[in-house]
This record gives C-alpha cells, structure tokens and sequence, in this order.
C-alpha cells in the first residue's frame, strides 16, 4: 500500500452508516443531541454563575463539567453534521490531528473532574465537619487547572508521537471523528504509549473513584437516618452513572480497536461517551437540585 506523509490530505470518516436512506435520520437525531447537550449544559452554567447559592465546590466541577461537554461535543458533532448534509466525508490529516488533539484534551479534562466531583462526595459524606475546610476555593481551582495540564500533556505527546509515522493514502476511518490509528507503518511504540498512558489516566482515577465509593458506601450504611441514606445514594448513584458510561464505553472502545483496528462497532460504541455522556448532565443538574442540601450535611 503506497504511504504518505502528513503534508498531504485524502482521508475518509465512514461515519455510523453509509446507508443513503438513513443520513437524514442520523442528521436529524445527532442535530438534536447536540443541541440539547449544549443547550442543556449552558444553562447550567448561566445558573450556576447567577446564583450565590449554588457557588459550592460540587457546583463548581458541575459547571466545569458541563462546559467541558460543551466542548467535546463541539470538537466532534458539527463536523459530523456538515458530512451528511454535503454527503462529503473529507478530512485533511491536519484537520484529523486537530480534532484529535482536542478530543483527548476534553476527554483528559472530564476524566479529571469525574474524579474530582468523587472526592467530593467522599469528603461530603464521609468527612462532613471539614467540608468547608478541605474543599476550598483554591482546592477546586487546582483540581481542574491540574486535570487540564495533565490532559494537554497527555494529547501534546499523542500527537507529536503521531506526527512520525507514515500514514496510508485513500485511508477510510470507519468512525465519526478522527483517532489515532492513523497509520500503516509500525506503531508499537505508540501502542505502548497508548497502553501506559491509558493505565496511569484511566486505570487509577478509576480506581479512585472506586476506593470513595467503598469509603462513602461504609460511611452510609452506618447512617442511621433513612433520609439520610436516600440522599447520598441518591447523589452518588447519578455521578456513578455518568462515570460509569464515561469509563465503561472508553476503556471498551480503546480496548476494542486494539484488538481490531478502529472496527464500526467501536465507533458505536463511541456515540455513549461522545454523544450520550455529555447529554446526562442537566438530568444531573436537576437532580442535585433536589437531593444536596446547602449545608452539604448528610444526616
């Protein structure tokens, strides 16, 4: 198969199907997520600024979150959408490293505060008298400054690593936004930096996650109040949800590609933490709206 250098351009998104008869329908359908998403997700963000009440650290990751869905969506989506309504699949490998490097900046991003908003509930729940005290201002602002540094680290060696390899003419992707198997020539350093990076960026701010959980769940059972129990499991089941589609999606279309190169069922797959993750946060939103007090105490 002839290669290429990045200079030059010819690269395909297959997108979710080639079916003339359904791009309307997909056309329709992913017009309206998106537009809910950020329509959703900037409320969200005018209310939280509006209103004193709601400047408390979990409201603070909340609108951290929602405009780094804002984003994603935006670095993914209109490209998408412009595709099937031209019915022109086109991108240059210069756009493609583009989109590349802001999706995994925004996905670094997410993967930084879902942790962040687990410590929150941790100490919330199971240190509620040091609330105030260890979540301060500058804890928050310090948690999303170095998830965003982590993050831009991360996709500024991705990308740079992706700028050596030799890339093949007439490449089709069968997905609906770039990735990084981009190549025909050997990539088993990449890979391997895929892998490592994966493991220090994914596999421990899960486990963390998961270790807050166990703490939080101990911390609850031993409440005797029923309220008190409904609260937290309440709160903590809305954010283990959207993590859960987060991690659970991502790690199974990485894990996927890796053992077939960038397959349709991956970018499937990929419409939940693409396209369905971020649309779950106003639902998030109304919800600690109900359940978390003003005082951040869980009786």
């Amino acid at each position: 198969m002839k290669l290429r250098n990045f200079s030059e351009t010819a690269e395909l998104l297959l997108g979710l199907s080639e079916d003339p008869d359904l791009q309307p329908v997909l056309f329709a359908l992913f017009l309206s997520v998106h537009t809910a998403t950020v329509l959703g997700n900037l409320i969200i963000i005018l209310i939280i600024i509006r209103d004193s009440h709601l400047h408390t650290p979990v409201y603070f990751l909340l609108s951290n979150l929602s405009f780094v869905d804002i984003c994603f969506t935006t670095t993914i989506m209109p490209k998408m959408l412009v595709s099937i309504q031209v019915h022109s699949k086109s991108i240059s490998y210069t756009g493609c490293l583009i989109q590349i490097w802001f999706v995994l900046v925004f996905l670094g991003l997410e993967n930084g505060i879902l942790v962040s908003m687990a410590y929150d509930h941790f100490v919330a729940i199971c240190r509620p008298l040091r609330y105030n005290v260890i979540m301060s201002n500058k804890l928050c602002w310090l948690l999303v400054l170095l998830s965003f540094l982590i993050s831009v680290l991360d996709a500024l060696l991705h990308t740079l690593m992706a700028l050596q390899l030799y890339l093949c003419t007439n490449l089709e992707i069968p997905h609906f936004f770039c990735e990084l198997a981009l190549a025909c020539s050997e990539i088993l350093i990449n890979n391997s930096l895929v892998y490592l990076m994966t493991g220090l960026l994914g596999v421990i701010p899960l486990s963390g996650i998961l270790f807050s959980y166990t703490q939080i769940v101990s911390s609850v059972l031993k409440t005797p109040s029923s309220g008190g129990k409904y609260k937290a499991f309440s709160l903590c089941g809305l954010h283990l949800i959207v993590a859960s589609l987060f991690y659970g999606t991502g790690f199974g279309v990485y894990l996927r590609s890796a053992a077939a190169h960038s397959s349709r069922k991956s970018a499937i797959a990929s419409v939940m933490y693409a396209v369905v993750t971020p649309v779950m946060n106003p639902f998030l939103y109304r919800a600690l709206r109900r359940l978390i007090s003003r005082e951040t105490s869980f009786p």
